[in-house]
């Protein structure tokens, strides 16, 4: 047996693992469970408006079914794919339900995408999407988001140079970071590219439904765009219930990787779910609440940035979803979030969502998860660290 001296050292992960970025997002969770720090940090939907009394109805109603507790189909339970297909107004072929939205994501891009294929996102992106694209080591293009969605702009200018993505990915509605909303020109710019040159779409939908002024969002239209939905902002994270609904080709691709993946997914948990939304009347007016709420404390984040910041900060008026996207000009904001934490007070950095942007001078502000008094407090704080890194930054000394 040789030295082990000699033995060469291999790495632990693989290729592919070496090629995904870490999340800052989950990084932060262990830090803003503590008490005292306030939280504009996670995606979180916020704990006080989980129904948990209409889910533990739910729960005990389906308890009792002979087969709440069995193996399911790996699409999932029927009964759960009809209440869904009936939100998207689809056929049920077209539904598969998964452990989560991001696990639909994540079982696309190994159903569709090969190493070394063109995938586009936005920029900022949602990192989920990021690593699940990185996993299958895709070629990333990012494009710079715009007010109104996907820069289709610079997609077509893309396409006419002659590149050719396997999927244009985007969170059409609330954007996550930007928080910003596909247009309805940007919305049918994308299924005109999509059936010209044959790259799906994949439309990521988690906060479509948490619009504070109520009114519905269309979807992307055509055969080219895959929907993904979840019940995780509406009703409960912890039920990790997401669906796909995309053409029944798609679906039956998904089918065989997720078969390997999970073999199925909960039984009991797409039986409650079903229970709870195809309950419409209750669950509307739970929707009502919940973006009433989002409204009221998103409001509050804003007025405070102005109060405390005035023209020195830059940000889009939230009109739903869970997160403000703010511009400090001048200021570091990875440098400033360990001040910030001192402060007791977290945010999300820009750079931990840009792929070649430039958004060091950003922040994403979630307003989801505090009371009003809460989030001007969290602001108050947030500005008093700014004043600190700005400060410092004149005078090094003062270290």
């Amino acid at each position: 047996m040789p030295p082990s001296s000699t033995i060469p050292t291999v790495p632990i992960e693989s290729a592919a693992l070496r090629g995904i970025r870490g999340s800052a997002i989950r990084d932060l969770l262990a830090v803003t469970e503590q008490p005292e720090v306030l939280s504009l940090a996670g995606g979180l939907p916020a704990t006080d408006l989980i129904p948990s009394d209409r889910i533990a109805d739910a729960a005990a109603r389906t308890i009792g079914r002979p087969d709440a507790l069995q193996y399911t189909t790996s699409r999932g339970v029927s009964l759960c794919r009809d209440v869904v297909a009936n939100i998207e107004a689809v056929d049920p072929d077209r539904i598969l339900l998964t452990h989560g939205s991001q696990q639909a994501l994540s079982l696309l891009a190994q159903a569709l995408v090969d190493p070394g294929d063109v995938v586009v996102v936005d920029d900022p992106v949602y990192v989920g999407a990021l690593q699940a694209f990185q996993c299958v080591r895709a070629e990333i293009v990012a494009l710079p988001i715009t007010r109104n969605g996907t820069n289709v702009g610079e997609l077509s200018r893309l396409l006419e140079r002659g590149v050719r993505p396997r999927i244009v990915h985007t969170v059409s509605n609330f954007h996550n970071p930007s928080g910003v909303t596909a247009s309805t020109e940007t919305r049918t710019g994308l299924a005109d590219l999509a059936e010209t040159y044959g790259f799906w779409i994949v439309e990521d939908d988690p906060y479509g439904r948490l619009a504070f002024d109520g009114a519905p969002t269309s979807p992307i239209p055509g055969e080219r765009t895959i929907r993904l939905g979840s019940a995780s902002k509406t009703l409960a994270p912890a039920l990790r219930v997401g669906w796909l609904n995309a053409p029944p080709a798609v679906v039956a691709l998904v089918e065989r990787l997720k078969q390997s993946a999970d073999l199925c997914g909960s039984t009991l948990n797409q039986l409650m779910v079903a229970d709870l939304l195809a309950d419409t009347e209750w669950f509307d007016a739970h929707i009502d609440t919940i973006a009433s709420a989002y409204s009221l404390r998103a409001h509050a984040l804003t007025s405070a940035l102005d109060d405390e910041f005035g023209d020195s900060v830059e940000y889009t008026s939230p009109t739903g979803g869970m997160f403000c996207w703010v511009r400090l000009p001048g200021v570091d904001t990875s440098e400033l979030l360990s001040v910030a934490l001192s402060y007791g007070v977290a945010f999300v950095p820009g750079s931990a969502f840009a792929v070649d942007a430039d958004l060091g001078d950003s922040a994403r502000l979630s307003f989801a998860t505090l009371q009003p008094d809460a989030l001007r407090e969290a602001v108050r704080r947030l500005r008093t660290a700014t004043d600190d890194v700005v400060r410092l930054r004149k005078s090094p000394d003062a270290r």
